[in-house]
């Protein structure tokens, strides 16, 4: 593609989102693990897709989940990049991004809410969680919460593990959960 057309491109994104005529913005990142996928609304980032995620289904679900005015945007999502990109190097250990939580509801949004507030290089049971979404024999929903976690990463499921303190399974594979709780626990 030629610089001529990526700036008129660009141009047509920025008109289309100001125009409000898109509602999801997305782009890619790159990341140890893999490519990550990255949506945003408005209202901030709603989705995070991990280099074990199938990017077309992903892209298909939030087209009927949310909107199917979707755009890849990447200028749009320069602050999450950035964010994640300082995660990755270790420079962060907070996200300061805004989040757009419509693919949670319920117990699920409460406990993925307690999630979030997990401190970097700590971890939380299952367990834990449940009780703190309000119902502490919800230990399976706990782990559906962690499993279909739309923000993986900035809402930091791998933080959650078992009550005997082992990994537990992981979107993203458990040798990567594994690889992001000992990078957390290295940069104390």
């Amino acid at each position: 593609m030629t610089a001529t057309m990526d700036k008129s491109l660009e141009r047509l994104r920025e008109r289309a989102a100001a125009e409000g005529l898109l509602d999801v913005a997305y782009a890619t990142a790159d990341s140890p693990f893999g490519t990550l996928l990255l949506a945003r609304t408005p209202q901030g980032l709603v989705r995070l897709g991990l280099p074990s995620e199938d990017v077309e289904a992903t892209l298909a679900d939030l087209a009927s989940r949310i909107s199917p005015r979707l755009l890849e945007a990447p200028a749009q999502l320069d602050e999450e990049r950035r964010e994640l990109e300082d995660y990755f190097e270790g420079r962060r250990q907070e996200f300061d991004l805004a989040i757009d939580w419509q693919l949670s509801h319920g117990f699920l949004l409460r406990a993925r809410r307690g999630i979030a507030a997990i401190p970097y290089g700590e971890t939380r049971t299952y367990t834990d969680l449940a009780r703190q979404a309000g119902n502490e024999r919800a230990v399976r929903a706990a782990g559906s919460a962690c499993s279909r976690n739309p923000i993986p990463l900035v809402v930091p499921c791998h933080r959650v593990v078992r009550s005997d303190g082992t990994p537990g399974l992981y979107a993203g594979g458990v040798e990567m959960k594994k690889r992001l709780l000992a990078m957390e626990s290295q940069d104390e």
